[in-house]
C-alpha cells in the first residue's frame, strides 16, 4: 500500500487526492494546502491528515510518495524536495514556466534513482493509448500525420489566464506531449500561429493568443498539427486522428451518453461532450495514478517522465517564438 501525500488542494489537487483514498493500492497519507481551509476541507472530506507545511510532507515518515498538485512556481522546489527526501513524486505540469528553472531542476536531480512522473495525463486515455498500440502494430502502415483538436468549453478566469504562462506552456503543453508520444520521435521544427478572437482585450493585456494552430515536423518528415481554442460553445472538444500509408485512426471525444437520436425532422442527434478535463480524462487520471504506483514500488518504468514535461516546455518556448517572430523554429535553438 503506497502512502501518497497531495500537496495543493484546488479543483486538481481534489480529484486526485480523491482518487488516492478510492485506490486499492494507495492510501492518502495526508493534503497540505498554502491555503489551510482548503486542506481542511480536503481532509475533512476523505479522512485524512492535514500537514501544516510541505516540509511537513518531506520529513514525515508515514509518506511514502508525493503528488504535487499546487500552483507552478512550488513544483519544481517540490519536486527537488521530494527527490532529496527518497519519495517518489508525481508532478502536475508543467514543472515550470520558465525553461531555465527546469534545466535547473534536472540538473539538481541528475543521477537519482527516484522517479519523478509528470501529469500528462493524456497519455493515459484508453482511446490513445488503443491507437498509439495500433500505429505500433502497423495497422495504419507508415505514420504521416498526427492531427490534434483539444478546445476549452469556455475561457478560464481572467486571474487564471494572467498567472498560466501564457496558452503554449499552459494549454497546449499537453498537446505537445500528445504528439511526441504519437509520433514516437523528436519533433524537429515548430511552426505556430497565434490569434485574439474569444476575448481581444484580456489576450492582448497578457500578451497571450486564445485560438492558436502549431505544426511539428520531425526528421523524418511527419508532421503534428495542433489547434487549440480557449472557448467551444459545443463542449470540451478532445480528438486525435493518426494518418497512415495504410490507413487512419481516430480517438474521438467521449459525450454523456453514446446513444445517438434519429427522429422526425432531426438526425444525429447525440448527448453533449464531456464537461471539462476531470470528467474527460477520468479513466485517463486513474490509469496514470496505477503507472505512478507501479513505478513507485519498481514493478514498471514510468510512462510519462521528467524528460517528457522538458522536451513539452521545449515545444511551447518554440511556438512562443515562432508567433512572435513569424518563422519556423528549430528545437535546437530553444534546448
Amino acid at each position: 500500500m503506497l502512502r501518497i501525500a497531495v500537496l495543493g488542494c484546488g479543483r486538481i489537487g481534489r480529484m486526485h487526492a480523491a482518487n488516492i483514498a478510492a485506490h486499492p493500492r494507495a492510501a492518502l497519507a495526508g493534503v497540505y494546502d498554502i491555503h489551510a481551509p482548503a486542506a481542511e476541507e480536503v481532509a475533512a472530506s476523505l479522512g485524512a491528515r492535514r500537514f501544516d507545511s510541505a516540509e511537513d510532507v518531506f520529513g514525515a515518515a508515514e509518506v511514502d510518495a508525493v503528488l504535487i498538485a499546487s500552483s507552478t512556481a512550488t513544483h519544481a522546489d517540490f519536486i527537488e524536495a521530494s527527490v532529496a527526501a527518497g519519495k517518489p513524486v508525481l508532478c502536475e505540469k508543467p514543472i515550470d514556466l520558465s525553461l531555465e528553472r527546469v534545466q535547473l531542476c534536472a540538473r539538481n536531480t541528475s543521477g537519482t534513482d527516484v522517479p519523478i512522473m509528470v501529469g500528462f495525463c493524456r497519455r493515459f486515455d484508453p482511446g490513445h493509448r488503443a491507437a498509439r498500440a495500433a500505429i505500433q502494430a502497423g495497422e495504419i502502415g507508415d505514420l504521416h500525420q498526427v492531427i490534434i483538436t483539444s478546445r476549452d468549453p469556455g475561457m478560464a478566469p481572467d486571474a487564471y489566464i494572467e498567472a498560466s504562462g501564457g496558452i503554449f506552456r499552459d494549454m497546449t503543453i499537453h498537446d505537445f506531449d500528445l504528439a511526441r508520444y504519437m509520433l514516437g520521435e523528436e519533433v524537429e521544427t515548430v511552426t505556430a500561429t497565434g490569434s485574439r478572437l474569444v476575448d481581444p482585450a484580456l489576450m492582448a493585456r497578457c500578451d497571450d493568443y486564445d485560438t492558436v494552430v502549431v505544426t511539428l515536423t520531425t526528421k523524418a518528415g511527419r508532421q503534428a498539427v495542433i489547434t487549440n481554442s480557449r472557448r467551444a460553445v459545443y463542449g470540451y472538444d478532445q480528438r486525435v486522428e493518426l494518418f497512415g500509408s495504410g490507413g487512419m485512426l481516430i480517438s474521438e471525444n467521449h459525450r454523456e451518453t453514446l446513444v445517438t437520436k434519429h427522429i422526425a425532422g432531426a438526425t444525429g442527434i447525440s448527448a453533449p461532450l464531456k464537461d471539462f478535463f476531470i470528467e474527460r480524462y477520468q479513466d485517463a487520471f486513474a490509469a496514470e495514478i496505477d503507472n505512478f504506483i507501479d513505478a513507485a514500488e519498481g514493478s514498471a518504468p514510468l510512462d510519462a517522465t521528467f524528460e517528457d514535461g522538458r522536451r513539452a516546455l521545449i515545444l511551447a518556448e518554440a511556438a512562443i517564438r515562432s508567433v512572435a517572430e513569424g518563422r519556423t523554429v528549430a528545437t535546437s535553438e530553444i534546448g
